[in-house]
């Protein structure tokens, strides 16, 4: 099959079929099923002091500007994966998911504390903690 350069937006209503060879700049709506080889990169938030850790973006950011500051994190989508990570340190910071298994909050208080959760359809579980502590 010959190679296609697309430069405008493309869709198809019956999906790709075969293997995709390149890199793929923009956004994909919808499944992608099979292997991936080569890099993914997270879009971020960044966040500094209290607020909304937002369900939009991969990545979040976190730069603490005082003690025990409050984060919400609103419900997800099934199987949407967020990365909270404390970048700078000003203070502490306290994360409450609306929904969440097995844990009420988790407490950043260093660089390089960080959290990684998957949505489920019960709400939060925690994948992962690096140095971050949850309650």
């Amino acid at each position: 099959m010959a190679s296609t350069t697309f430069s405008v937006p493309v869709t198809s209503t019956n999906g790709f079929i075969g293997a995709v060879t390149g890199n793929i700049t923009g956004n994909i709506t919808g499944n992608v099923t099979g292997n991936i080889t080569g890099d993914v990169f997270a879009t971020n938030q960044a966040l500094s002091g209290a607020g909304a850790v937002n369900i939009t973006d991969m990545l979040t950011s976190l730069t603490t500007t005082g003690a025990s500051q409050a984060l919400t994190l609103a419900n997800g989508t099934v199987g949407q994966i967020k990365i909270i990570s404390h970048i700078v340190d000003g203070g502490s910071a306290v994360l409450t998911p609306t929904t969440k298994i097995g844990f009420t909050t988790i407490t950043f208080t260093a660089v390089g504390d960080s959290a990684m959760l998957i949505y489920t359809a019960q709400g939060w579980d925690i994948v992962a903690l690096n140095g971050a502590v949850a309650a």
